[in-house]
């Protein structure tokens, strides 16, 4: 068989990993060894970040839930175990929402919750 020789192949693979590293710093941005290495690490992390985001946000929700339920006088774990007790399928974002947009809204949540205990 004949030899095929990589140029056109390569350059456009290279040309294609130097694109997505345009803004990175020094060499990772100009060698293709070193820009390869970056884009595979920052895709990595943008994978890994995406599910850090979510566990994040989790968090953010239960601290707002817990802090209007207790200005509502309760916690929130009462208020959770009452919400399942009273069978309102609110997830914690949705609740989140509503108790910092409708403090009204989230006072009748919370009523439903304790009578339902």
């Amino acid at each position: 068989m004949a030899r095929v020789k990589t140029g056109f192949t390569r350059r456009r693979r290279h040309k294609k990993i130097l694109k997505i590293t345009k803004g990175q710093y020094g060499t990772k941005s100009k060698l293709f060894r070193r820009a390869n290495e970056a884009m595979l690490k920052s895709l990595w992390y943008s994978y890994r970040d995406r599910r850090v985001r979510r566990r994040e946000l989790r968090k953010l929700w239960i601290a707002r839930i817990n802090a209007a339920a207790r200005l509502n006088g309760t916690t929130y774990s009462r208020l959770i175990h009452g919400l399942k007790q009273a069978n309102i399928d609110l997830n914690r974002k949705m609740l989140a929402d509503i108790a910092v947009r409708d403090p009204n809204a989230f006072k009748a949540v919370v009523e439903q919750a304790q009578a339902a205990v």
